[in-house]
């Protein structure tokens, strides 16, 4: 389930909805999918009064639900956790700041920060489970505790000690959390 993000597109499939159904302060229409997706997709617009003009925004799914009310319900309850952990990876990952002009270097980055994002769940759940910084999301982890300055030091290519800045408050807890995430590897 998805929502579109092009207001021309949704103004022109709008234009092609037959039947608008009520939906709390909005109309719903469904559309047949100008593209093939190569498996049944469901469309639909929405269509709300703001600022005495009508707006207009589509969604689609593959799902199979019998109403377009029931297809927004469940898009709309999907909202919280979704918006969180977005907004924690674009923060904490400085996704809003970095864009590449080439489409193989965007790409790169999005797959880098796929990465990054597995990478600091993973190092989350295993790491700080039990530790003062559970709650702790991307932004935080990287922000607050990434951020200590430290040594690594190495040995033959393997990870022998690490040092961190001890006048840091957190430093000895995220110590313990590291030495933790290392011995689980």
């Amino acid at each position: 389930m998805a929502k579109g993000f092009a207001g021309r597109r949704a103004l022109h499939l709008a234009e092609q909805v037959r039947r608008w159904t009520p939906y709390g302060d909005a109309w719903l229409g469904s559309v047949a999918s100008p593209v093939d997706y190569g498996r049944p997709v469901r469309l639909w617009v929405k269509r709300r009064v703001e600022h005495g003009q009508f707006r207009h925004s589509y969604y689609l799914t593959t799902l199979k639900l019998h109403s377009l009310s029931l297809a927004m319900q469940i898009y709309d309850q999907r909202g919280e956790a979704e918006v969180e952990q977005f907004r924690n990876d674009k923060q904490g990952l400085h996704l809003s700041s970095r864009r590449k002009q080439r489409f193989c270097a965007q790409k790169t980055l999005v797959l880098l920060t796929d990465l990054a994002h597995n990478l600091l769940a993973d190092f989350r759940h295993s790491a700080l489970a039990d530790s003062p910084f559970a709650g702790f999301a991307a932004k935080r982890i990287v922000r607050d505790l990434l951020a200590i300055e430290g040594n690594l030091i190495w040995n033959d290519g393997e990870l022998r000690h690490i040092e961190l800045h001890q006048n840091h408050p957190q430093a000895e807890v995220l110590l313990n959390c590291l030495v933790k995430y290392c011995q689980m590897g």
